[in-house]
């Protein structure tokens, strides 16, 4: 066996090697991302309420999810209704949103914040949560 030979051969071995440990890794990344969730909250304030609360979220609270791993995605207030905020988290899993949102519930610095901002009366009067997944489709996943 010629020595040129024997290179080619480790050389195709490697580059074999090479592309199954990248295609495992971008399978491995495909299937992270799949198995990450959103959940879209609404936030309804009791009247007069809503600018509080966004200062309490732009303030403290996204520093807060982040901080507890939750992804902030985007916040929205609807043109047509004076007291509500939307909002889109993505947490890595179902398991994981309940974990940050306890940690978070727990972080004293929350504590603060939420006292702080309710000072002058309770802000939030109902808020709702909804867990998605992404369609196959979907250009955001």
């Amino acid at each position: 066996m010629s020595q040129r030979w024997m290179w080619g051969l480790l050389a195709a071995g490697l580059l074999a090697a090479f592309g199954i440990g990248w295609c495992t890794g971008a399978a491995n990344a495909q299937q992270a991302q799949a198995t990450q969730v959103y959940e879209l909250r609404t936030y309804t304030t009791l009247p007069g309420r809503l600018p509080a609360l966004n200062a309490r979220f732009r303030d403290h609270t996204m520093k807060l999810f982040a901080k507890h791993g939750m992804k902030n995605v985007i916040y929205l207030t609807p043109m047509d209704e004076e007291n509500k905020l939307v909002y889109l988290l993505a947490h890595e899993s179902r398991d994981a949103a309940k974990k940050s949102f306890a940690a978070f519930g727990a972080d004293p610095d929350w504590k603060a914040a939420r006292d702080a901002s309710e000072k002058d009366g309770k802000i939030v009067e109902k808020v709702e949560s909804v867990f998605l997944t992404p369609t196959d489709y979907s250009p955001l996943k």
